[in-house]
C-alpha cells in the first residue's frame, strides 16, 4: 500500500489530498477552493483535515507531491515550503509536478493522437508554453512566449489547452474545435497521481518561475553602504 500527500498552489486554487493505493483499490480525500490569494493561511488546515479524513499520520507517507509551477510566485513559494518543511521533519521524499504536464495528463485522451499545446497566461502578451506529444510527453522544456510567436507556428492538427489556449486559438484563426479546456486549474487528484507515478530517483523539486517575478527591490531613500 502507497500513502502520498498532494499540495497544490501554483495557481488560483489552493488544494490538498491523501492519495492512498494498492493493487485492488484507490482511495483519495481531497480538499480544494479557489481563492486567488491567501495559499497561506488556508493550506495547513486543508492538510490537517485531508489527513484526519483519510486516517494518515505523516509517518506512513511514502511521499509528498507538489505543484512546482509555472504559477504564481507567491503560491509557489507556500507550496513548496510547506512540502519541504513536512519532508524534512518526517524524512518523507517529496516530488515536484508541473502544472503543464498536469494539464496535458488530463487532455491525454481529448487530444485524441493530436499534438496538445498547454498555455497558461502570465502577463501582457506573455504566455508559459509547453508542447507535448500524442502520448502526453513533453516535446520541449516549458518557456515563456508571445501569443503572436505560437499563433504564428500552429497547425490545424493541434489541440491547445490552458488558460491562454482561447487567446492564441483565435489569433491563429483556428477554429474552437482546437481548444480543449480554457482553465489553468488542475484537479489535484491528478497531482497526486502524477506523484505517485514519479520515479523513485526524481529530483528534489524547484520552483519553475520561468520568468523574473513582477516586484522589483526598492531602491529609492536606499543607503549607500561604504
Amino acid at each position: 500500500m502507497k500513502r502520498l500527500l498532494a499540495i497544490d498552489t501554483a495557481q488560483t486554487t489552493c488544494a490538498a489530498a491523501v492519495l492512498v493505493q494498492d493493487e485492488n483499490r484507490e482511495h483519495l480525500v481531497r480538499r480544494s477552493r479557489v481563492i486567488g490569494r491567501g495559499h497561506a493561511e488556508m493550506l495547513l488546515a486543508m492538510i490537517a483535515d485531508v489527513m484526519a479524513e483519510a486516517d494518515c499520520a505523516f509517518d506512513d507517507l511514502d511521499r509528498i507531491a507538489v505543484t512546482n509551477g509555472p504559477g504564481s510566485f507567491t503560491g509557489l513559494r507556500v507550496g513548496l515550503s510547506v512540502a519541504r518543511g513536512f519532508a524534512l521533519v518526517k524524512n518523507t521524499p517529496v516530488v515536484g509536478v508541473s502544472t503543464l504536464d498536469a494539464i496535458a495528463s488530463e487532455m491525454l485522451e481529448r487530444s485524441a493522437g493530436h499534438p496538445l499545446l498547454v498555455a497558461l497566461s502570465a502577463r501582457e502578451n506573455e504566455v508559459y508554453a509547453g508542447w507535448f506529444d500524442a502520448d502526453g510527453l513533453p516535446r520541449e522544456p516549458a518557456h515563456v512566449a508571445l501569443v503572436e510567436d505560437l499563433a504564428a507556428n500552429l497547425t490545424t492538427g493541434c489541440r491547445l489547452a490552458g488558460s491562454a489556449a482561447t487567446t492564441i486559438a483565435s489569433a491563429a484563426r483556428l477554429g474552437p474545435e482546437t481548444v480543449l479546456s480554457a482553465s489553468a486549474e488542475v484537479d489535484i487528484g491528478t497531482i497526486a497521481r502524477l506523484g505517485l507515478a514519479a520515479p523513485a530517483d526524481a529530483p528534489a523539486p524547484v520552483p519553475l518561475y520561468l520568468r523574473p517575478a513582477d516586484a522589483k527591490p526598492q531602491t529609492r531613500g536606499r543607503i549607500e553602504r561604504i
